[in-house]
């Protein structure tokens, strides 16, 4: 392709991105604008931006004219929202839009076989998931939120422009296969490290942003002295949330709409200009910030704790009546760590008091002695390890989100005779159905199910991670039967040699597996956040996110070990791999009926997890004197 091609593409995506930009800001504002109160008193207004505070003498005209007048920018309020939550939306809908056509991507850019191609995405997906993690760690102890998202965006607009310059320029991508030869020449490493570095980058600014933003965001409006505090930070919540699934949205529609139309080049230009206007934005109105200062991260905690319990193992426990021999944190009702997991109460035992302890009643060397609180911190964290590696496999069924498009691309996909659904847009059936249970749970569903039953129907947040896992094992059994019935009518017309081949069999039998996993993830996902939310104190509630990611990420590292051992194993003796890349040729389905007894067996895992936690994770309530 031409430099003048080129060019033409470039303008294009400078066109389509601009116009997202503009549409993405204009809906914020008038999102954000009428859902609070602004008053109109100059005094103590959230949404003003400047504030004087210098009043002007009595004068001449002449004297006034030239009278300088400061003014103190007032830091956070409304004014700041539309900034903030387009940062957040535009990363999303600039990585989200990059995801679901990238294994087209590897496979025909890059020449990589769909199993290899698959697990450099779930490798990929593992990081994006993991890195929010070790933000969260840096801005609650280094950084502060704000220079965390700063450094997010820059990391992730170098890597999405790092991704687009290797679809622009021709030597960072191994030459087309030879059709006639039936070659292909590999990529070398220096084409594959630019293309790991773009999706490193990508990650890392993933890791910036995602787990700051919304508490970046409740900074700038969270006033002590507002009484309509609580409502102001609902409103935001509900206002950050909403931008969430509008940003999946125009991701899974526009973005991929534009790949597939008009080619990489274009596709990949607008996820970078639409993250050049992310960090643009944002530093825009970096005056206007309320900025926190660095505090200790719980993980610090989580690691003193241990090391500490470490060190004072030899010691003997007190008695149970000599409660001052523990310490324990300012008005905290906690004074005596609980029994369970017993040989970490040994971090909190003082041995010299005169030495351990300050005059204020902090510890001399927090490596040294912890408080019960961190103990007990630690303990329910500790707790829900079981049920939370149940969420893991879920999480697997989830993360299987190549295979449908795969098969979505082999299938007639039109809506209209002139227009058809893209491939990679079909997981929007997913998001829709998620959407909608969220938003029929609590209004529509739990009364209908209490007027059928007779009786006050709601499930705790253990049972919904039960159901979850449940569904996720059906999604795969019906993926099986669909494959199965899509591959034996690819055979029956006579494209077991055509990978590229349309059938004459609707996209839309894939429908029901998305919904399936749309539900599964509405069911345990979100049971698993209220569950940690639940039964964690309220200084770990930010631990709630993270663990869920934490185990989308391992979710995405099994997915890879099943997928590179079912590669080796079936391939073996110069047969067809069951995930060949001949859709065909391959058996999807059979690897779809493993993934189903996976799920299966984390059924009884699930119900002997739950049991051994104890009753208190069916009213959600913490015992008392627990974390």
């Amino acid at each position: 392709m031409n430099f003048n091609i080129s060019r033409n593409n470039l303008c294009c995506t400078l066109c389509l991105a601009v116009s997202l930009c503009s549409l993405s800001l204009s809906l914020s504002l008038s999102l954000s604008l009428p859902v609070f109160d602004l008053p109109t008193s100059r005094e103590g207004t959230q949404g003003s931006t400047m504030e004087e505070t210098v009043e002007l003498p009595n004068s001449d005209h002449v004297e006034m004219a030239h009278q300088h007048i400061p003014r103190k920018i007032k830091k956070g309020g409304l004014v700041t929202m539309p900034f903030v939550i387009v940062n957040e939306a535009f990363e999303r809908v600039a990585s989200f839009g990059l995801v679901p056509n990238m294994i087209f991507y590897l496979m025909r850019g890059y020449n990589l076989g769909f199993a290899k191609g698959n697990n450099l995405i779930f490798y990929w997906s593992a990081a994006t998931q993991f890195m929010p993690i070790l933000g969260a760690f840096l801005s609650d102890s280094y950084l502060g939120r704000f220079l965390t998202i700063v450094s997010g965006s820059i990391a992730s607009f170098l890597g999405i422009v790092l991704l687009w310059l290797t679809a622009m320029i021709p030597w960072l991508r191994p030459p087309p296969c030879d059709q006639s030869k039936h070659s292909c020449k590999s990529a070398t490493t220096i084409q594959m490290a630019v293309l790991i570095s773009s999706f490193a980058l990508i990650s890392i600014g993933a890791g910036g942003i995602r787990p700051c933003s919304l508490a970046f965001g409740a900074d700038q409006l969270d006033k002590g002295d507002n009484p309509k505090n609580n409502r102001v930070l609902k409103s935001f919540f509900g206002l950050y949330y909403a931008s969430q699934s509008i940003s999946v949205f125009v991701a899974l529609t526009a973005v991929v709409y534009v790949q597939d139309h008009l080619g990489w080049k274009v596709g990949f230009g607008v996820p970078a200009v639409l993250m050049f206007f992310s960090a643009f934005f944002f530093f825009l109105a970096s005056p206007l910030y309320v900025k926190q200062e660095a505090k200790k991260s719980l993980f610090t905690g989580f690691a003193q704790v241990l090391v500490v319990s470490y060190k004072n193992r030899k010691l003997p426990f007190p008695d149970r009546s000599s409660g001052g021999l523990y310490h324990h944190g300012k008005n905290l009702l906690l004074v005596s760590p609980t029994e369970k997991l017993r040989l970490l109460n040994k971090a909190c035992i003082i041995r010299e008091p005169e030495v351990d302890i300050n005059q204020d009643g902090s510890a001399s060397n927090p490596w040294s002695l912890c408080t019960a609180e961190q103990v007990e911190e630690l303990k329910a964290l500790i707790k829900v390890i079981p049920l939370w590696s149940t969420g893991i496999i879920v999480s697997i069924s989830v993360s299987q989100s190549t295979f449908p498009i795969l098969q979505a691309n082999s299938m007639d996909r039109h809506i209209t005779s002139s227009f058809q659904i893209p491939a990679a847009s079909f997981g929007l059936f997913a998001v829709i159905v998620i959407i909608i249970w969220v938003a029929l749970y609590e209004r529509v569903t739990l009364p209908l199910a209490s007027k059928i039953i007779g009786k006050p129907v709601r499930p705790g947040p253990v049972k919904r991670m039960g159901i979850g896992a449940f569904l996720s094992c059906m999604a795969m059994v019906i993926s099986a039967v669909v494959e199965n019935i899509r591959r034996r009518k690819a055979i029956r017309e006579g494209h077991i040699n055509d990978a590229h081949a349309v059938l004459d069999m609707s996209a839309f039998w894939l429908v029901p597996q998305y919904c399936l996993i749309g539900l599964a993830e509405a069911f345990n996902a979100l049971g698993q956040i209220e569950f940690y939310y639940s039964e964690f104190p309220k200084s770990m509630s930010s631990i709630a996110t993270s663990l869920f990611g934490l185990g989308m990420a391992v979710a995405s590292l099994l997915a890879s070990v099943i997928l590179s051992t079912v590669d080796d194993l079936s391939s073996r003796g110069g047969k067809e791999s069951w995930v060949s890349n001949n859709i065909n040729k391959g058996h999807y389905d059979y690897y779809y009926w493993l993934l189903a007894v996976v799920m299966f067996l984390n059924l009884p895992y699930f119900l002997v997890c739950s049991w051994a936690y104890g009753p208190q994770v069916e009213n959600g309530s913490k015992r008392e004197g627990e974390a």
